[in-house]
């Protein structure tokens, strides 16, 4: 009897793409964690402390929903990390500031961030570890840019059967 599933000749790009970045944000949330911020945290931490940002301008950088984002914030302010303050070029906007607590641990949380990544690509080439970003790079650019509408919600990875 013969099989009657379909051959395929291309690599499971979605199950490639999925594995990876699922067990590069398990390692991640896991390195955060130490310092006590979520991976969420951290994104909006370091990138308030960038420049004057809006609450709506850093829930798009770190591709996070207002409730997540509300969230977020309340979290960030009740450990003292940063706070919510008039804009100081539009009097109608609010801006998430980094208390100067909040600036030293996004130094600390950059540089752990910056570790998970070196050790994830630690097995390849520098040459190789260069074409890979880029190539995501591209691909996060142009036809990966915007995710598609459907009428089911994805979900995260496949994990392995134990």
């Amino acid at each position: 009897m013969t099989s009657m599933a379909p051959t395929s000749i291309e690599p499971d790009l979605s199950y490639l793409l999925d594995h990876t970045s699922h067990v590069l944000r398990t390692r991640m949330a896991a390195a955060l964690a130490e310092l006590g911020l979520t991976p969420r945290m951290h994104c909006v931490l370091v990138h308030a402390a960038e420049k004057e940002r809006t609450q709506i301008q850093l829930a798009e950088i770190g591709d996070m929903d207002k409730t997540t984002m509300v969230v977020t914030v309340d979290a960030l302010e009740q450990a003292g990390l940063a706070e919510r303050r008039p804009s100081s070029t539009d009097r109608r906007a609010r801006i998430i500031a980094v208390t100067e607590k909040g600036a030293a641990l996004a130094e600390r949380s950059q540089r752990v961030a910056d570790r998970v990544h070196q050790e994830a690509l630690s097995r390849l080439a520098p040459t190789e570890a260069a074409a890979l970003i880029g190539t995501l790079s591209a691909l996060a650019t142009s036809t990966l840019q915007t995710p598609s509408e459907s009428p089911q919600p994805t979900r995260r990875a496949r994990q392995r059967a134990s």
